[in-house]
């Protein structure tokens, strides 16, 4: 159904929060700045019924957005509420802490006449150039590879993905309590769906700040990713033998550390090495309790 008395908006970017209004500001802001035409763009939040409540989400969104409440657990369920209220013919995701350039919408819609779902570059921004943390500095290193993971893993992430609505119709929405974005893209090429890369699609993400943040992160991300795992035949041996592998993954990672052209300084490098061992030794504890538990 499209709006009353209104051309319906040629794009919908939809945007999953959960209780973080001075990020979700920061983004709408950024939204607000794109260089494409206004008057063809819709922009959702799709709230997941954060406790600070509804009153202070809209207060935060000030008119810049149409505010949907989805109160199913999880940014899968959240997004496909937002899909779900969307009128535009093509989608754009991004969330609640990202930054997108002014060019992001431009630059995904246009790649779209290249392959069927895109996703874009994703830059880690820190609190303070001058003075990384060790954490931020691994994430500098390590987080969001969007590329790589297009090229060569075979999925996008959903913090910076476009795609025609009639796709992700005939794909189906995001799934809950598993890896969604990885779900979705492997349900997408196995119909079929041709993935592309478009770097010029940029959104900035902030860096974790220190340990706790990146445990709280890895939590997530290994029991989602062996959720989906499960799924597959043999999965749980495949699980089983990446987890082992883990703590030396930890070695031959080190010298895209000391490579990279993100750090500047010894402090930065080492701390990026450091929180490197203890992530991959973490992950291997975490990741062999989620084994044998699944054994059980």
């Amino acid at each position: 159904m499209n709006p009353p008395n209104a051309e319906p908006p040629r794009i919908s970017v939809i945007v999953p929060h959960f209780n973080d209004l001075a990020n979700l500001d920061n983004c709408l802001t950024s939204l607000a700045n794109q260089t494409i035409g206004q008057c063809t763009v819709e922009i959702i939040v799709a709230d997941n019924d954060s406790p600070c409540g509804q009153d202070a989400v809209q207060s935060a969104i000030a008119g810049r957005a149409r505010l949907v409440c989805v109160r199913e657990r999880g940014a899968g369920p959240a997004r496909n509420g937002g899909v779900a209220a969307a009128y535009g013919s093509l989608l754009a995701f991004t969330d609640s802490d990202c930054r997108p350039a002014p060019e992001w919408l431009a630059e995904g819609i246009a790649a779209l006449s290249d392959y069927d779902f895109v996703g874009g570059r994703v830059e880690v921004s820190v609190a303070d150039e001058r003075r990384m943390t060790p954490t931020e500095a691994f994430e500098k290193v390590f987080a969001f590879d969007f590329e790589t993971y297009i090229n060569r893993k075979g999925f996008t992430g959903s913090g910076n993905l476009f795609v025609p609505r009639s796709i992700f119709e005939a794909v189906g929405g995001f799934g809950s309590s598993v890896s969604e974005d990885v779900d979705w893209s492997r349900r997408a090429i196995g119909q079929g769906y041709r993935l592309g890369y478009a770097p010029r699609a940029v959104v900035t993400h902030p860096a974790r700040r220190d340990w706790a943040e990146l445990r709280q992160k890895w939590l997530r991300i290994n029991r989602e990713t062996f959720e989906l795992q499960k799924q597959s035949r043999g999965g749980r041996v495949r699980w089983l033998a990446k987890t082992m592998l883990l703590p030396a993954s930890a070695i031959a990672h080190m010298p895209r550390v000391l490579r990279s052209r993100k750090l500047r300084t010894a402090r930065e490098r080492s701390g990026a090495v450091a929180v490197l061992f203890l992530c991959r030794v973490w992950r291997f504890g975490d990741a062999l309790k989620l084994a044998i538990s699944g054994l059980r």
